[in-house]
């Protein structure tokens, strides 16, 4: 797919990211697992690292850390959607139900951002673009292809999401999965929490195109990460959910051909 070069439509999956316990060792999985360089970033961006693929941003990792007396986030990969106003997002997603979890802020010269989690929990980020847009690579092994909500609520998100982002969530048909809709074009997609192992709170569920299933699960036991579901066939392409060793819940896909 031809690199992503313009800024990400608002509502759109633009960015994700890990905040991990051992950021070094993470960066060695994922270098491992799908090719990615990168290196602990700046002191002035916390270490931050923006991992590449081929040469062009695909995600980041950065260590675990939180303000004195707060306790750490948690170790998973966080989905990012598209604003062009991320003061007037903040507000729309409060005036929606949601909860704020990182108020606005500015990233250096990069963007603003914000972490928030809607009324079921499930947590997002909020990206503004000024110097960097999010990921230039996609949709390619060894990228990010996707990115799901998982919700006992589809009502319930749909009204948020639309009111927050202007997302409109629609049902396939002969499925119980839904779609994420911008401007008439599936960005990412929903699916109930039934679905799920009991217990699992809400939560957005990262996609990596891989070509080859199998053999990256195997990549993944050999690096003391676990299965959470082992692989499948289904109507987008065979796909796995795996854990990393540190824990982060992230899935894979071959996707079949569109």
């Amino acid at each position: 797919m031809p690199d992503v070069t313009t800024p990400y439509p608002t509502g759109t999956p633009c960015w994700i990211d890990l905040m991990a316990q051992d950021q070094q060792a993470a960066l060695d999985f994922y270098r491992d697992l799908f090719g990615w360089q990168g290196q602990v970033g700046p002191p002035e961006f916390g270490g931050y690292a923006v991992c590449t693929l081929d040469g062009k941003p695909a995600a980041g990792i950065g260590p675990a850390t939180a303000p004195e007396g707060m306790p750490e986030p948690p170790t998973v990969w966080t989905t990012y959607l598209a604003t062009t106003d991320a003061e007037a997002t903040q507000e729309a997603i409060v005036r929606a139900g949601g909860t704020l979890l990182v108020p606005v802020l500015d990233v250096g010269t990069l963007g603003r951002m914000l972490v928030a989690a809607d009324p079921q929990g499930a947590v997002f980020g909020v990206w503004q673009a000024v110097d960097f847009s999010g990921a230039v690579v996609v949709n390619e092994a060894g990228a990010l292809t996707w990115n799901e909500l998982h919700t006992d609520d589809i009502e319930g998100a749909t009204g948020f999401y639309g009111e927050a982002f202007g997302i409109e969530i629609e049902k396939m048909e002969g499925a119980e999965y839904w779609s994420l809709m911008v401007g008439g074009r599936a960005v990412g997609g929903a699916s109930l929490l039934a679905n799920d192992p009991p217990g699992t709170p809400a939560h957005w569920l990262s996609y990596f195109a891989v070509d080859d299933v199998d053999s990256s699960v195997d990549a993944v036991v050999k690096r003391n990460g676990t299965v959470l579901a082992a692989p499948f066939d289904m109507m987008a392409g065979r796909m796995t959910v795996v854990a990393d060793p540190q824990g982060a819940p992230f899935a894979m896909i071959r996707p079949k051909p569109m």
